[in-house]
């Protein structure tokens, strides 16, 4: 006899293979017509002999694909043989190119998917279960500086250590308010909102964003005015890959002293790292402004011991005497004398933050490195915080990370300017918050069991914190992409699975974006597996 459950689950499938349109029963195309098909409509739109179009559109079986794909692979977890590989990769030169590859891609019916600099750190930029093409923007990557109006235009393709030299060979005494590592992508990075250590002075990235241009689900090029407020809104901070291709932004510099200041102090368990974490969280967001103190805490073992090392790396915007001063009296826990500091100018304390101790000795133009297929593996999580840790959640926080044995933790501050724009004025919301922190585990070895523990060092820890942070939602920082916080298959669910993690990321700005999504892109071509959903269709 049948039990019931069985007889049910058959004739559910049975219901759902008649259910199914002819042409999903077929089978699927081979890549070698898909390419075919993609390489007519390519040439086509944009009036290029198909013999050209190998440099710029490359299926599986050309000699330069893996190197391709490669280059921008950031998380080693996600270059694997078993990884899946997309169909086709385009390496757009123009816009016209990226124009051409939206609209010859759309009938074929693949996930789309858009890197920048491949620092997604769940890979969504480069992976999907389902097939796909990845659109690659590396070659999209001028940085034009005017610094009689103190603005740049930043393709989307170009990274931060590139707009950063671009900046500095104009002016000493400008800078731009973004990520402290240099081979992050520019598109990726403000799309999805963008900080770094002048985000207490300046906020965040996209505050300082003019304009902006993009290519829509129609193909067409848009700047801020044609795309209207609403968009340009939903694409400085809400994510790019949702609404469309960012080409790039026009951003406004900002100005910074002719001398800034560095450092770093280390405490560990068994002197003093308690309560200088503790103290940390009443001074890091509450300070003055020009003042960005990074906590970084990891477990470690000293003198044969397991201990928890916590550092303070930071930036001040201006000079060593001042920032001594100002902590002796506001954190005297940190312990900091005038020879930990070093002076140096913004340009090389951004070196500097790139872990280049010989700063002040380093040609600026090492930015322009991009450090092509360099990955190691690594996972990140976050999550924020409104209300300061007590001391003894502290140190119950450290006798767990030396349980767990590896993953770290960054705290960033945030107060200063950031607490004064409105949660609304851009897609990122958490202005308010104390600070930010970062899950962080990195190892070397290329081991499935290996990465199964450390995974879990992270799922576990983030359950440990579950007390100590925002709630309702459990916030999270889109650039810190984490696809444990709940992911879509764009099924008939797509709204409802999109608002597990949409309301974490985004707060209520979830839903501004969500109606956005819904005018600009209907048919949710642009989509991932952590992108902005549309609205449920009415039956």
């Amino acid at each position: 006899m049948i039990k019931t459950h069985t007889l049910v689950s058959v004739l559910l499938s049975l219901f759902f293979f008649y259910s199914l349109p002819f042409s999903s029963l077929a089978a699927p195309p081979s890549s070698s017509s898909v390419y075919e098909s993609f390489v007519q409509c390519f040439s086509d739109k944009t009036k290029t002999p198909q013999a050209q179009i190998a440099e710029n559109v490359f299926s599986q079986t050309n000699p330069s694909y893996s190197s391709v794909l490669r280059a921008y692979i950031r998380n080693a977890r996600f270059n694997t043989s078993s990884t899946p590989k997309p169909t086709i990769i385009v390496t757009p030169r123009s816009y016209s190119h990226v124009s051409a590859a939206v609209l010859c891609s759309k009938p074929l019916n693949f996930v789309f998917k858009i890197r920048s600099g491949g620092h997604d750190y769940d890979g969504l930029s480069y992976i999907s279960d389902k097939p796909f093409f990845i659109l690659d923007m590396s070659n999209l990557r001028d940085v034009t500086v005017n610094i009689t109006d103190q603005t740049a235009w930043t393709s989307a393709g170009a990274t931060l250590g590139e707009v950063y030299y671009g900046i500095w060979r104009e002016s000493k005494v400008h800078g731009f308010p973004a990520g402290v590592c240099p081979t992050v992508g520019v598109g990726g990075h403000l799309s999805g909102g963008g900080y770094g250590n002048m985000v207490r002075k300046y906020g965040l990235s996209v505050d300082y964003v003019e304009d902006a241009k993009i290519v829509d689900v129609k193909g067409r090029v848009l700047d801020r005015k044609a795309m209207g407020e609403d968009l340009f809104w939903a694409i400085s901070g809400g994510g790019g890959g949702s609404f469309g291709v960012v080409l790039g932004y026009k951003i406004r510099l900002v100005l910074v002293p002719p001398v800034v200041t560095v450092f770093r102090v280390e405490q560990y368990m068994d002197s003093g790292a308690v309560d200088m974490v503790h103290k940390w969280q009443f001074v890091g967001p509450k300070t003055d402004r020009n003042l960005f103190m990074r906590m970084l805490i990891q477990p470690t073992t000293r003198n044969k011991v397991k201990t928890v090392r916590a550092s303070v790396v930071a930036l001040f915007l201006g000079g060593a005497d001042d920032v001594v001063s100002l902590l002796a009296k506001d954190f005297p826990e940190l312990g900091l004398k005038k020879e930990a500091c070093k002076e140096m100018t913004w340009i090389q304390s951004a070196l500097w933050w790139d872990n280049d101790e010989n700063a002040t000795q380093t040609d600026p133009k090492v930015f322009l490195d991009r450090n092509l297929d360099s990955a190691s593996f690594g996972k990140r999580k976050s999550d924020y915080v409104a209300t300061e840790i007590p001391r003894d959640g502290i140190e119950s926080l450290f006798k767990k990370m030396i349980e767990l044995g590896k993953i770290g933790l960054v705290f960033n501050p945030y107060g200063g300017r950031m607490a004064e724009v409105a949660e609304d004025a851009t897609p990122f919301p958490h202005r308010k918050k104390l600070f930010k922190i970062q899950y962080s585990v990195n190892w070397k070895e290329s081991s499935a069991e290996i990465e199964k523990g450390y995974l879990n060092q992270a799922k576990v820890l983030y359950s440990f914190m579950t007390g100590f942070v925002s709630k309702n939602p459990r916030n999270a920082y889109l650039n810190y992409r984490d696809v444990d916080i709940g992911v879509n298959d764009h099924g008939v669910n797509s709204y409802k699975e999109g608002k597990v993690y949409g309301r974490k990321y985004f707060g209520n700005n979830f839903d501004r974006l969500v109606k956005i999504k819904t005018a600009v892109d209907p048919d949710n071509f642009f989509r991932n597996e952590q992108s902005i959903p549309t609205l449920p269709r009415k039956a």
